[in-house]
């Protein structure tokens, strides 16, 4: 069942949703959802900087990324078939019997902007700042500015409170985020820091 505008009031009141800081009914709740900010970090790929990406390697996903902080009044600006990660501005907790999930808004989609290529859901007992994946799958440019609304997230009700809500699981790789984290495949991969070379044109690249 997805929550009503109604119920999205009452959870917020009564503490099953917590979103900080509190947002404006007036503007951001919509008839089953509410959005949420954009806001100021990035981190984008350094693609000129390793010829690929191995998901096993537990140092390549910080290494390869570098992060951009872009300052108030600004713009980011997303190029055709570029990707980013973000985060929102607000802070979102859920109780141990709902899931939320992050859904696109139809004005930047109409942009050619997305905000998640896959991590749309977000399990019961979830805490942190939701973090978007960024695309641009249009044709020119778009200029994202921070404080901007840039996603919207739906609730569902679950049919029992769960038995280990995500915050408290042990293998919780994105709990309690506050900046836009890179991919962890890694750790569950069994992934080991290793140096390795690595062909880059005739230069020889090492890899730790």
């Amino acid at each position: 069942m997805i929550l009503s505008d109604k119920d999205i009031r009452k959870y917020i009141s009564e503490g099953k949703i917590k979103i900080t800081p509190s947002p404006n009914f007036k503007v951001q709740l919509g008839s089953c959802s509410i959005d949420f900010h954009l806001g100021h970090t990035f981190k984008i790929f350094n693609h000129s900087k390793y010829p690929y990406i191995d998901p096993r390697n537990v140092s390549l996903s910080s290494e390869i990324m570098k992060e951009i902080k872009v300052p108030k009044g600004e713009a980011f600006i997303m190029r055709p078939g570029e990707f980013c990660l973000a985060t929102t501005i607000e802070n979102l907790e859920i109780a141990d019997d709902l899931l939320g999930r992050l859904e696109g808004r139809s004005s930047l989609g109409r942009l050619g902007i997305i905000v998640h290529s896959t991590a749309a859901r977000f399990d019961p007992g979830w805490d942190g700042r939701p973090v978007m994946e960024l695309g641009n799958i249009g044709v020119m440019p778009v200029a994202l500015y921070p404080g901007m609304r840039i996603c919207s997230f739906t609730f569902e009700q679950v049919s029992t409170p769960v038995d280990i809500p995500y915050k408290k699981k042990k293998d919780a790789k994105y709990a309690k985020q506050t900046s836009p984290m890179e991919s962890k495949l890694a750790e569950e991969m069994g992934g080991k820091q290793k140096i390795r070379n690595v062909k880059k044109g005739k230069k020889s690249v090492k890899i730790k």
